[in-house]
């Protein structure tokens, strides 16, 4: 497969509404924005924020900094945005990761929350990892989360309840994991996203599970 020039790569995302002008209307994202700022722990993605977030003004600059959103706050209707080339540094960043992690032939686990539209993504890249001599790990059978399973589906571990797959936002089925994992066999990076990624990104003083050089 050819690789893409940078600029192929920001001109597919545009086209392909990943970045740019995307699906998401302003209302929807702000609306999140002020969920989050509320306390609303759905919307904390497994992050314990305390009273860092509370005005929605601040939300919204650190998306726009991050993220490419639109930053006037008194755009309040219509589209919003993602900024391309944002998401190309970020997808280096990751590559960068990725190439270190077949290097080191390391053990990664794959999870998401948005399973409708990731697992294929995760998967493509597990296979790859694993053609270069890297250990996809396995979760332990049966671990129970949210009134539901955290099962395992073509390499990435997911939510499920009532024989279906479920978008969630939680970090308790990371937590069943590691839980079941145990110490001894805890994975050295993780690629994952939602709550599932979010409960690993607290600092490791302030987390029951941490996971050290972990991705």
């Amino acid at each position: 497969m050819p690789i893409l020039s940078r600029a192929a790569l920001v001109e597919h995302l545009v086209r392909t509404r990943i970045a740019g002008d995307v699906a998401t209307p302003r209302d929807n994202n702000l609306s999140h924005y002020r969920k989050l700022a509320n306390g609303d722990r759905h919307y904390w993605l497994g992050l314990e924020l305390g009273d860092r977030w509370t005005d929605e003004q601040d939300v919204l600059a650190v998306m726009a900094e991050r993220c490419g959103v639109i930053d006037d706050p008194a755009h309040r209707t219509g589209q919003d945005t993602i900024d391309p080339e944002l998401t190309v540094d970020g997808l280096e960043r990751m590559a960068a990761r990725l190439r270190k992690a077949a290097a080191g032939q390391e053990r990664v686990l794959f999870a998401t929350g948005h399973p409708g539209a990731l697992i294929d993504v995760h998967s493509r890249v597990a296979a790859a990892l694993r053609a270069q001599g890297c250990d996809i790990v396995r979760i332990p059978g049966g671990l129970v989360a949210d009134e539901g399973y955290v099962v395992q589906f073509a390499d990435v571990a997911v939510f499920e309840r009532g024989a279906s797959l479920w978008h969630t936002h939680s970090p308790e089925p990371m937590n069943a994991i590691l839980d079941g994992l145990g110490e001894d066999g805890r994975p050295d990076l993780v690629i994952a996203d939602h709550g599932w990624a979010g409960v690993l990104a607290q600092p490791v003083q302030d987390r029951v599970h941490g996971l050290r050089g972990v991705g």
